[in-house]
This record gives structure tokens, sequence and C-alpha cells, in this order.
């Protein structure tokens, strides 16, 4: 009742259905800390990614057994997981977001792909490294995560957007602010907003920066944000404020 033929190219209907869950039980654990973490795959998705992965693995493997015993057929399980690899790049590039020179999305992207080979282990019956994988990319995501963000703070390019009203000497006051703070500026591009009165012109200064210890930053924010001109100031992944205009 519970077999589909058998020999290498078969499989039981429990051992399927045991696959199929530990596929689904994989991907969720993945994908519940992206959506823990407000991101655009989240729990679902890594689910269905996970096993529509194990599903195709095991059609790959016994979907086509009955004719395993044709003399001019020639079986391939790698060739329907092939595809997998190749076609999850959909979703990985709708997870990518670009912002001016700030890209978020990237992890996510890998974890979607790391989960599809995740499935693709589970259903081949590969348990040992799916597991072990499942566990790398939780460490990854969970303490790596936190070891970045510590080490490499002081290392990592941020994008500040500044509109402004276009008034001499404010954009000097400015660089002038950072520079107390310990700022870094590394570029520095002005955008007009094509304003046609000379009143409310106003401009986007882009800058990119390196950010020193939190309580820097938060003070540089607050000075520059009382500045009369300055209108709004966003900086990638960190700040976003704007005055609201009578």
């Amino acid at each position: 009742m519970f077999d589909i033929g058998s020999g290498v190219w078969h499989i039981t209907y429990l051992d399927m259905t045991i696959r199929i869950l530990i596929a689904l039980l994989l991907g969720g654990i993945i994908g519940f800390e992206r959506e823990v973490n407000n991101h655009a795959a989240g729990f679902r998705t890594h689910i269905l990614v996970c096993v529509g992965s194990a599903t195709i693995m095991l059609l790959s493997i016994y979907g086509f057994g009955e004719f395993a015993g044709e003399s001019n057929v020639r079986m391939d399980p790698a060739r329907l997981a092939a595809q997998v690899i190749t076609g999850i790049g959909f979703l990985g590039a709708g997870a990518i977001i670009r912002t001016g020179s700030f890209v978020s999305g990237l992890t996510t992207a890998a974890s979607i792909w790391v989960v599809a080979g995740i499935g693709l282990c589970v259903g081949a019956g590969f348990y040992y490294v799916a597991v072990l994988v499942t566990l790398l990319v939780l460490v990854s995501l969970f303490v790596f995560q936190k070891w970045e963000k510590y080490i490499l703070r002081k290392y990592r390019r941020h994008e500040m957007n500044i509109k402004m009203y276009d008034h001499q000497g404010t954009l000097g006051q400015i660089v002038e602010e950072l520079d107390e703070q310990g700022i870094q500026i590394h570029e520095l591009l002005v955008q007009s907003n094509n304003k046609t009165e000379e009143k409310s012109k106003t401009i986007i200064v882009r800058l990119s920066v390196k950010l020193p210890r939190e309580n820097k930053i938060v003070s540089a924010i607050n000075r520059i944000y009382n500045f009369e001109d300055v209108l709004s100031i966003e900086i990638s992944n960190l700040f976003n404020l704007s005055k609201k205009l009578n």
C-alpha cells in the first residue's frame, strides 16, 4: 500500500511525506528569522521555496521510476535539480532593492537560494547536510549579523540625503558640523529640485559618509536638523527625518 514499485528508483509514500515535512520545517526556521526582521521574503516564502525544491528533487529522482527498466532510457536525477538552482534567481531578484548607492535585500536573496539547496538535499534524502546547512545559515543570520554591525560599523559607508533651501553658507555649515562630529565625507553631490520660484528653490545634497559612534551620529543629525534651511535628513537604513511645512 505504501510502496511505489521497488528498487533504487522508487520510494514509499511514508518516506516522501517525511522528506516534504522536513523541508517545510527547515525552510520555515530560516524564513521565521527573515519574517521577524521584516524582510521582503519571509516565513511563507521560504517554506514554499524549500518544499517546492524538495518536491522537484523527489520528482527528478523517483517520478520517472517506471521508465527505468526501458532499454533506451537513461535516468538523470540531477537534471531537474539543476533547473531549480538556475530558476530560483527570479525570487532573489525580486527581494533586492536599490535606493541610490544603497542596496538592500541581498542577504534575503541569498537565503532564498540556500533554502532551495536545502530543499534539494532533503528531497534527495541528504538529511545531514540539510540540517547542517540550516544551522550554519541561522548562525550567519543571527550571530554574524551582530558581529558585522559591531566590527564593521567604522568602515561601512552610508548615503546621507539632505533636502534644504538653496541659501548661501548653509552647505558649508553642514560640512563643518559633520567634520566636528568625526563623520568622514567621501563623496558630495548637489542636485537641484528645479523649482521656479527663488524663495522656494530647494536642493538635495547627497553625501557618502563613514559614521562614528552612535552618539556622534545623533548629535550631528540633531544639530543639522535644527538649521533653518534644512527640510529633511535621511541616512540609509538609519534615519529618516522631515519637517512639516506650512
